[in-house]
């Protein structure tokens, strides 16, 4: 039965939807990564990091025994870093050079931690504003793109601020618009929808609505689609999503998931707690999406790590079903957070210590994707975790 269960769970893990053995590891940086010294320290840690990651993910037993039928799993042998801490650079060093202006006026210790918040919290904001992230996005889907055209899938592994990037590229990229359900959504007249109906167009992304690709809307700072109001305009620019689709989204079922690690996304991204904030609605779609598509969503943390931050609590699919009031079809996905790893280090050190305790951190990250597939699938082991959350809430 032990078994059965464990292929059963491989067989999730890494479903048949994907025809490729291949993947490729895409490492996204975090802030205070913008000069030479800082991408070095990254690019090297990352370095030190793959071969062992890599080791763990493809000689796990529970993996390999569901691909020894397949021909075994392939992992990247080299790692593919994408690098956009460089693209703040210019922004980071006028604003120390205001800082050295403030430096004759202000006292030592307001200047000083001026100098630090600057210094480590300046990327997290800075990647966070729309103009400085689209292009960011863009520019990381030519990477998935490339290793999809090598019939390579791809797993993202975003570090720190890095996890904006991997949040902000599924939330962009993953094809979970249906385009009559949004027209309907937004309360287009019936001409309108006639019209759509008339002219199916395939599911799409964010993306390739805006402006930049098929110019049919784009998303405000209220959380609003807003649809380009010239409505012949808006017609032509509609016959044009399925060719804006595959320019501007991820490629189809070659994103496998991603793994954010060293996580402050909930600390930046807490407006999504808000109900009137209608971006709300699009996150249950893209939620939906990677549940009936085989995509995981893993957050691993050390847990002396002061800005590991848990995504949420570990909730069943039905849970989610009724937090979204949305009915999920044939999950194959799953949405996990472990942030209680220990790595050994003081706090003080624990944010930058993902490379040097590697092995227990690539050990977690495989231990996780286990753990949360079980946690979804195997009734036995969600009912065990579920009385000892229980147990633990008792007290």
């Amino acid at each position: 039965m032990k078994k059965i269960l464990l292929t059963l769970i491989c067989f999730l893990l890494f479903n048949t939807a994907y025809a490729s053995n291949n993947v490729s590891f895409i490492y996204i940086n975090g802030s205070n990564n913008n000069d030479e010294k800082m991408q070095k320290w990254y690019e090297d840690g990352v370095q030190k990091l793959h071969p062992v990651l890599r080791k763990k993910f493809s000689k796990n037993s529970a993996i390999k025994k569901y691909y020894s039928s397949n021909g075994g799993l392939n992992v990247k042998e080299e790692p593919i870093i994408f690098f956009w801490g460089d693209k703040s650079k210019n922004d980071l060093d006028f604003v120390k050079a205001q800082l050295d202006v403030s430096k004759a006026i202000s006292s030592t210790g307001a200047y000083l931690v001026r100098s630090l918040i600057a210094q480590y919290m300046h990327d997290a904001i800075w990647v966070q504003k729309t103009h400085n992230m689209l292009p960011i996005l863009d520019e990381l889907n030519e990477y998935v793109k490339a290793e999809a055209a090598q019939d390579r899938d791809v797993i993202l592994y975003g570090y720190s601020a890095g996890t904006f990037v991997t949040y902000e590229y599924l939330f962009n990229k993953l094809r979970y618009i249906n385009l009559q359900n949004l027209f309907e959504t937004l309360k287009m007249d019936d001409e309108f929808l006639a019209f759509v109906k008339e002219n199916p167009r395939n599911n799409t992304c964010i993306s390739a609505l805006s402006y930049g690709y098929a110019g049919v809307g784009t998303v405000s700072t209220a959380g609003h689609i807003v649809l380009n109001q010239d409505k012949e305009q808006l017609k032509k620019n509609y016959l044009k999503l399925d060719e804006m689709t595959e320019l501007a989204c991820a490629p189809d079922r070659k994103l496998r998931g991603i793994v954010n690690f060293a996580s402050p996304l909930v600390l930046f991204y807490s407006d999504f707690a808000d109900p009137d904030y209608e971006l709300n609605y699009y996150n249950k779609l893209m939620t939906k999406y990677i549940l009936e598509n085989g995509v995981f969503w893993i957050t691993a943390n050390f847990r002396e790590d002061p800005l590991g931050f848990p995504t949420s609590r570990n909730l069943t699919i039905a849970e989610i079903e009724d937090r979204m009031d949305m009915k999920i079809e044939n999950p194959t996905g799953v949405i996990f957070d472990d942030s209680s790893i220990w790595s050994k280090r003081m706090f003080a050190f624990a944010h930058t210590s993902y490379w040097s305790a590697r092995g227990a951190f690539s050990k977690a990250v495989v231990k996780s994707f286990i753990n949360g597939y079980k946690f979804q699938y195997d009734p036995a082991y969600q009912a065990k975790v579920l009385k000892r959350k229980s147990k633990k809430a008792e007290l």
